[in-house]
């Protein structure tokens, strides 16, 4: 029986490869075959003509080549054919595709000789996606390719495909625009999908029986197939992804895509596993798998062919799909120096790339945490941000307590913790850092390293947190704590990031973890756009300000520290603060915002001036609301309000 503990193991030993032709290459001519696998004695190759089942048609052994690099050449032309590879390292490994597998057919079983030319839309070449002058000029809004169009009500076609971002102007029966329209309409400038590439637990020809977000991977260069129309042939699910990109770049939106390297859904049976057992894991002391991740396993990014395989993986989607830039699941789990490494080579790549992730591990790993790129090391890792926690939990609260309420909600003496959110996490001469619950310092160099959000996949949607900890609170307050959130994430400094379906008040009934819920929990509800349309509008809205206002995104720690300064008296259940727009390169000479979080009003002194309003309760307006004001101003119950000066 093989053992599966590796201590008796110097991992550091193998052999590395710097080529850039791992894989299976298809021409017309020939197909090339490489693989790593240095503790391999023997390795077959076997060809079928379907993906699914059948008896192979053709077996061959590839030959070892240095650097633990084995490989053949097909002559002939193999397009549209199926591979598996067996490998024997003193005992037979599970059959598996490699690696490398960048086209796989029906649930991954088996990969698929292509021709990558075939797999472009028309004017492929000349797509595109934005570029930004600045990260932080970026709004992202987080959503997953089933949930964005499966309702029935959607007006999509494609429910729940890749194909559902592509169609143009769709409506539901009332008329309220969906999908593709809907983010043209509310202003976002990137979509952030949760992970597309191939995973385990949906069976890819039966989509409707079982769910999942997808972060229990199985390949990391293949695409899902349950989200493309035809999850036989490979092809079809590339041709079908380059179509969403695409439609997406055309319409000013760039892609981000969520990826998962941290762990695989399988350890033991993983395809890593089968081709160099324990190599691409840590190990805890009694050589065990370790777990940092809770998934059972988390990937050795330090060692020198995961770094490449990691990398090379993250060039070839930003290459060969025109990805926009990549969030990093439990980046905590990476190395710095791996991180560092990627950026660099993404940068070559598309200059200006966003990179972020979470800046945390699930659970303990056997590499100290100064050595990887959690939050508080991220100011060592210039190009990658990290989502701010501290803001979210401000907010609305500790996610892990349905029932803990944030300043939104009513919480008192969080202000600090929402002002460390409003300066990106940066230094600023005016934050009493000690006062900051969950992070007594700095942690972002600059302010293009901080994500700030108040909802994501993970947890209970915000609208659902804000009902379970204020379970008194009327639908109406319910609405203006929503917005309230959504103009702190949207009018601070940093990268804001937006939950698909906050900006209509998404529920999902309570569901504080719905990775496999049904459709019916995890759907965006378009009706609820009609329902909560003041709430849409608002965020609309709030989009739109910052975009037209710089000094909501200023590049530099050194500007937030020069330009902006809370100005006002300190309130309880207030946070306000002004800005030099001029400085800022704005059109406003000075700006005041001031957000209330109590239920009740608040009086605010204002510095000397006069000032016009341009946000006062749900209302938002810069060709200004009433009269000029002087002196003090009364901030509405839970709501934000802005005044400027103009140049």
């Amino acid at each position: 029986m093989r053992n599966w503990k590796f201590n008796h193991i110097d991992f550091s030993t193998y052999p590395f490869y710097a080529g850039t032709d791992l894989g299976v290459f298809w021409s017309p001519e020939k197909t090339t075959v490489k693989i790593w696998s240095p503790t391999a004695t023997q390795i077959e190759l076997r060809l079928y003509k379907d993906g699914v089942s059948g008896e192979y048609f053709y077996k061959t052994n590839l030959q070892p080549a240095g650097n633990g690099v084995w490989g053949t050449s097909l002559k002939g032309d193999y397009e549209g054919k199926f591979y598996i590879l067996r490998i024997n390292d003193g005992d037979w490994l599970e059959e598996v595709p490699d690696i490398y597998a960048r086209c796989v057919g029906l649930n991954g079983r088996r990969g698929m000789i292509y021709n990558p030319q075939k797999t472009n839309p028309d004017n492929w070449n000349n797509d595109k996606g934005p570029e930004l002058q600045r990260f932080t000029d970026a709004i992202i809004y987080e959503t997953h390719v089933r949930d964005f169009s499966i309702a029935e009500k959607s007006g999509i076609k494609n429910r729940g495909k890749y194909l559902g971002f592509t169609e143009e102007d769709t409506k539901t029966k009332t008329g309220i625009s969906t999908g593709l329209a809907h983010l043209k309409e509310l202003g976002i400038t990137h979509v952030h999908l949760l992970p597309v590439s191939d995973f385990f637990t949906v069976t890819e020809d039966q989509p409707n029986e079982r769910y999942n977000w997808g972060y229990d991977p199985e390949h990391f260069n293949a695409l899902e197939g349950s989200y493309a129309t035809n999850p036989f042939d490979g092809t079809v699910r590339i041709l079908e992804f380059k179509k969403l990109v695409k439609a997406l770049h055309d319409n000013g939106i760039g892609v981000v895509l969520d990826v998962v390297y941290n762990h695989t859904y399988y350890a033991k049976e993983s395809v890593f596993n089968q081709t160099v057992p324990g190599y691409f894991y840590r190990q805890k002391p009694d050589g065990s798998f370790a777990n940092a991740s809770g998934c059972g396993n988390e990937i050795a990014s330090e060692r020198s062919m995961v770094r490449k395989y990691i990398t090379d993986s993250l060039k070839y989607w930003a290459s060969e799909y025109h990805i926009d830039g990549f969030r990093f699941d439990l980046m905590g789990i990476y190395d710095t120096e791996t991180m560092s490494i990627i950026c660099h080579e993404l940068n070559q790549i598309k200059p200006g790339i966003l990179l972020y992730g979470e800046g945390w591990a699930a659970d303990q790993s056997p590499m100290p945490e100064n050595l990887r790129a959690v939050k508080h090391n991220i100011s060592q890792l210039p190009g990658i941000a990290a989502f701010n926690d501290d803001f979210r939990d401000a907010l609305k609260g500790g996610h892990g307590d349905k029932k803990s309420k944030g300043f939104v909600s009513g919480l008192e003496l969080r202000e600090e913790a929402v002002k460390f959110g409003v300066i990106a996490a940066t230094g600023h001469p005016q934050i009493v850092y000690d006062y900051v619950e969950s992070s007594k310092h700095a942690w972002a160099a600059e302010p293009s390293q901080c994500v700030n959000y108040v909802s994501c996949h993970d947890n209970y949607t915000l609208f659902d947190k804000l009902k379970m900890s204020v379970p008194k609170a009327t639908d109406a307050e319910l609405r203006k704590m929503v917005k309230l959130a959504g103009a702190l994430i949207l009018t601070s400094q940093g990268i804001p990031f937006l939950h698909a379906g906050v900006e209509f008040c998404r529920t999902k009934n309570g569901d504080g973890n719905s990775y496999k819920s049904p459709d019916s929990v995890n759907q965006l509800d378009w009706n609820r756009k009609e329902k909560y349309a003041d709430v849409f509008e608002y965020f609309k809205k709030l989009i739109q300000l910052r975009k037209n206002h710089p000094a909501f995104r200023m590049r530099a720690t050194s500007d937030i520290s020069r330009n902006l300064n809370f100005c006002t008296p300190y309130q309880l259940g207030v946070v306000s603060y002004c800005i030099q727009g001029d400085e800022a390169g704005d059109s406003w000479k000075n700006i005041i915002l001031i957000f209330n979080g109590k239920n009740q009003e608040a009086v605010i002194a204002l510095p000397e001036g006069n000032f016009k309003i341009v946000a006062k309760g749900t209302e938002i307006n810069e060709a200004g609301i009433g009269e000029l004001v002087s002196d003090e101003v009364t901030a509405e119950a839970i709501s934000m309000m802005i005044l400027m000066e103009e140049l």
